[in-house]
């Protein structure tokens, strides 16, 4: 059982990546157009409007499995920023100060800096078709550990 479970480890990954992105995308998309009961946000509002850009712009990317680990750390990042400069000064814990989804996001898109994009990552399918030798390279390489490349 654990076998397989193992076996779909890169595949959970990918959905959790998919999922996270997706909705950080979502909630920048409200901010910025109004959409998904969103308000808009005046254009070049500090921090709103970058805030949001943010988000649809690297949400959309880790959902994609674009640049993930890039995306996932400008995004975690932000949300790090938003906790700390937006809801810690009112009271001490998420709880108390409404920063629940902001220390959320953040962590998820830290863990994702650090797992990868797991399976099905757009990322994956362009290596692939650019680094056809790799494959046979680390083949080699893992065959014979004593030899330095």
């Amino acid at each position: 059982m654990l076998i397989r479970l193992n076996a779909a480890q890169p595949y959970a990954l990918g959905l959790f990546r998919f999922v996270i992105g997706l909705i950080f995308a979502i909630h920048g998309a409200s901010s910025l157009f109004g959409v998904f009961n969103g308000r808009d946000t005046e254009v070049g509002a500090w921090p709103g409007w970058y805030a949001a850009l943010i988000q649809l712009v690297c949400g959309t990317f880790v959902a994609l499995g674009l640049g993930t680990r890039i995306a996932a750390f400008l995004a975690s990042g932000s949300m790090a920023y938003a906790y700390f400069v937006v809801h810690q000064p009112e009271a001490l814990t998420p709880v108390e100060n409404g920063g629940e989804t902001s220390a959320i996001f953040c962590w998820a898109f830290l863990l994702l800096v650090f797992t990868g994009p797991g399976a099905l990552a757009l990322d994956r399918l362009f290596k692939a078709g650019t680094t056809a030798q790799a494959p046979a390279d680390e083949t080699r390489r893992e065959q014979s550990p004593a030899v330095s490349v």
